[in-house]
């Protein structure tokens, strides 16, 4: 048998009823008509102010985030440790435009990072960059816009937050992983990460970017930023992923009359994928960080490490799973002693409803995903006699 085949150990730490809402949740994100409709119902009365959040909150949010708040996310967070299952608190706030609400977003991931610091739970911590920066000041730094006095003021905000933000990183000894965004935007802070990546990870890698491989290109970017990184004596972090927001890159492609920079489909994602882990665990300074919720891509990291001696603890390979997806495969992994790690978002349950939002499309868009997941729940079920 597989390792991912097995329910038992990916189930435990799910209760009869924690697993029956799974089940229903999986079987409503299956269809695409249903998702649609929850979204725009969901939408529609959270701008009424209508008492919805209770509901929201008992059965889509618990699923897919840890709480509220941080202490919040805590009893799961150490539930899942019990188990050798680390987290990622993730502030899932999105969409916000102020320098308030930046400031504010810098001041929740330096909070996160004292948590990291007091908790062996929670080995890393994450920002978004549109989270700590305005969007359209990122995406005109990446098409090569002049700026504004103004807007160079700004640019010099954001980048302070970075720096604030790495700099107590290091000072912890807790990695930090910054999150990818859309590619009309990403050159921007590809930039600044790997400034930071350069000051930070002289010794080991504390600043991760993140490579979202469903891009075409993102292959020859990893090999230059290597090229660089051996040419000023640094380490490379990096959390790879196949990417969140393809449905968007290939409509504004299309809108604006140039080549997708998405892979022309799901094999060559995944090919590109397995490219760039093969191309980190052949090099020496490079940390990574697998985001996946793949099998084959698990299988073939696991396969890789044997390959080159790296042992399931070292602390230079993890695997990462978002909380209330693929427990088979974050469950089974720690079970058999790799570094696994799960993503609990967290955040009042208005704010992050757009994060659960495209959780919920992405469930649908990816074929296979919430048939897995639900055959599983299912064979779950019927090994506990609940059919």
């Amino acid at each position: 048998m597989k390792i991912f085949d097995n329910t038992e150990i990916a189930f435990s730490l799910k209760s009869d009823s924690q697993l029956e809402r799974a089940y229903f949740l999986f079987k409503l994100i299956q269809s695409q008509p249903m998702v649609r409709i929850g979204t725009a119902v969901t939408n529609f009365a959270l701008k009424a102010h209508l008492p919805v959040e209770g509901l929201i909150r008992s059965t889509v949010f618990d699923h897919f985030c840890g709480g509220v708040t941080e202490e919040d996310c805590m009893p799961n967070i150490e539930r899942m440790h019990e188990f050798g299952v680390y987290s990622v608190l993730d502030y899932s706030v999105e969409g916000k435009e102020t320098e308030e609400q930046f400031d504010f977003a810098m001041e929740k991931t330096l909070k996160s990072l004292d948590f990291a610091k007091e908790k062996q739970s929670i080995p890393f911590v994450v920002f978004k960059p549109t989270g700590v920066g305005r969007f359209a000041l990122y995406q005109k730094l990446t098409e090569k816009e002049p700026l504004t006095d103004e807007e160079k003021s700004e640019w010099i905000r954001v980048v302070n937050r970075f720096y604030t933000i790495c700099e107590k990183a290091k000072k912890y000894d807790v990695p930090i992983l910054i999150d990818a965004e859309e590619s009309w935007m990403q050159d921007a802070a590809d930039n600044l990460v790997e400034e930071l990546m350069e000051k930070f990870n002289k010794e080991k890698a504390i600043v991760f970017n993140t490579l979202q491989m469903y891009r075409h290109d993102r292959m020859e970017y990893l090999k230059e930023l290597h090229q660089r990184a051996h040419q000023k004596d640094f380490h490379i972090g990096l959390k790879v992923v196949r990417g969140a927001y393809m449905e968007k890159e290939r409509e504004r492609a299309k809108e604006k009359g140039y080549p997708s920079p998405i892979c022309v489909d799901k094999q060559a994602t995944d090919d590109n994928y397995n490219e760039a882990i093969i191309y980190m665990m052949e090099h020496k300074k490079m940390a990574l960080f697998a985001g996946t919720h793949n099998e084959e891509s698990s299988y073939k990291l696991m396969e890789l490490a044997k390959e080159h001696k790296v042992e399931p603890g070292d602390k230079r390979m993890w695997f990462g799973q978002l909380y209330g997806m693929s427990d088979h495969i974050s469950f089974n992994l720690a079970k058999e002693g790799y570094n696994t790690a799960k993503y609990v978002p967290f955040g009042p349950v208005r704010d992050v409803m757009p994060y659960l939002i495209r959780r919920a499309e992405e469930n649908t868009s990816v074929a296979g995903q919430t048939s897995r997941e639900l055959n599983l729940i299912k064979e779950e079920r019927k090994r506990r006699k609940l059919e």
